[in-house]
């Protein structure tokens, strides 16, 4: 349900205020603790994020495509880690519930995420099934008492250490291959033969934790079923194409940040002279950075209202995932570039925010990943032709 013009002017204006007075001063704490400061939680809280894609009947501000994405570039201007921490809530965790959960779950679940009461996590890569999706080794059967019985691991899970409901991608029909026979279903923290690891240690994005989940005989309840049985990976790549979407709109966001920064240094830094703003060979990374960065910002926008107009827009979020995360890859290393050796000091913020850009390229679908659904679109829709 689309806001009004005005009401969505004044929330991302909201979200701008919030990353200037509260997220970019925090940045540095965050990422020498690894942790977001339980006040900065609360802002993020009282401002609606955790919940911003979700229903209004569920306390969510039930924002569209277009929407979302305005409000994920104002958003990422601060470091990534911010919006990983609300991420899975509004996107993979929620929206799964969303969209696959019967009206129980919905009612019982939804609320709280939307809240920021509960934060979700979505567990489908393994440590032998990341780019192959669909080489599931967590199985599930259910028990005679209808009971469903989890056992294998999960690898590389956002929010898996802090998850309190976790949507768990297992293979429930025995003997099937691929995406068929695959099931998703609900695990609250604490079920037993649940073991939710610490956060693993990364190159960046710190405050944003991934980790290990594993399974033992994990039981829980025959109504912990998301959607139908064995058809789990299709509302998976459902969940996914709107949030390679998200990723693009959070590469530009970064990448506008970027931008920013280097400008300002340029401007501020003199060689020979003169600021190295003047500098032929400077201007053109700046020049570069900025048309790069909004081609990937008209592209995100592009696919955002045909996914509100109820287009089938995977090719498109495809495209947005692995043009804006190479773009913002490249706008990181042109930063450092320009900042030359005070860029490379772990005291400098485009330090830091290299080593959590790099991350865009790879999950989501890494590039690689993003290439091969791209060409197999524009091969099935010319096959068609013929």
């Amino acid at each position: 349900m689309a806001l009004d013009p005005q009401d969505l002017k004044q929330f991302v204006a909201s979200v701008a205020r919030l990353v200037r007075d509260r997220l970019i001063p925090a940045e540095a704490r965050v990422a020498a603790e690894d942790r977001i400061p339980e006040e900065v939680v609360a802002d993020m809280r009282k401002l609606g994020l955790f919940g911003m894609t979700l229903p209004q009947k569920y306390g969510g501000l039930e924002l569209n495509a277009c929407e979302e994405v305005q409000v994920v570039f104002e958003l990422c201007y601060a470091a990534p880690a911010f919006r990983g921490y609300i991420g899975a809530n509004n996107s993979l965790g929620g929206r799964a519930i969303l969209w696959g959960g019967t009206d129980r779950q919905r009612d019982h679940y939804l609320p709280r995420i939307a809240s920021g009461e509960l934060l979700t996590a979505f567990a489908l890569t393994e440590p032998s099934s990341g780019s192959d999706a669909t080489a599931l080794n967590t199985r599930a059967h259910r028990r005679a008492d209808g009971c469903w019985v989890i056992n294998g691991g999960k690898r590389f899970i956002t929010g898996a250490s802090e998850a309190d409901v976790i949507n768990v991608v297992a293979r429930t029909e025995p003997g099937s291959t691929g995406g068929s026979g695959v099931s998703v279903l609900l695990v609250e923290r604490g079920t037993p033969g649940l073991v939710q690891a610490p956060p693993d240690r990364k190159m960046g994005q710190q405050g944003a934790h991934t980790g290990d989940l594993h399974f033992e005989d994990c039981v829980v309840p025959p109504d912990a079923l998301l959607g139908e049985e064995g058809k789990g990976f299709k509302l998976t790549m459902r969940t996914i194409d709107r949030g390679r979407l998200h990723i693009g709109a959070a590469s530009v966001g970064l990448a506008g940040r970027l931008i920013d920064e280097m400008l300002r240094y340029a401007l501020e830094r003199r060689q020979f002279g003169q600021p190295i703003a003047q500098f032929q060979l400077v201007q053109a990374m700046l020049a570069d950075s900025r048309a790069e960065h909004l081609a990937a910002r008209a592209l995100v926008l592009q696919t955002a209202a045909r996914c509100d107009r109820g287009e089938d827009f995977s090719m498109d979020a495809a495209c947005c995932k692995m043009y804006a995360s190479e773009m913002v890859g490249r706008v990181a290393d042109r930063a450092i570039q320009v900042f030359g050796g005070a860029g490379y000091m772990q005291d400098s913020a485009v330090e830091r925010l290299y080593r959590d850009a790099r991350i865009f390229r790879i999950y989501e679908g890494t590039t690689q990943i993003q290439q091969i659904t791209i060409a197999k679109h524009l091969v099935r829709a010319a096959s068609a032709l013929h």
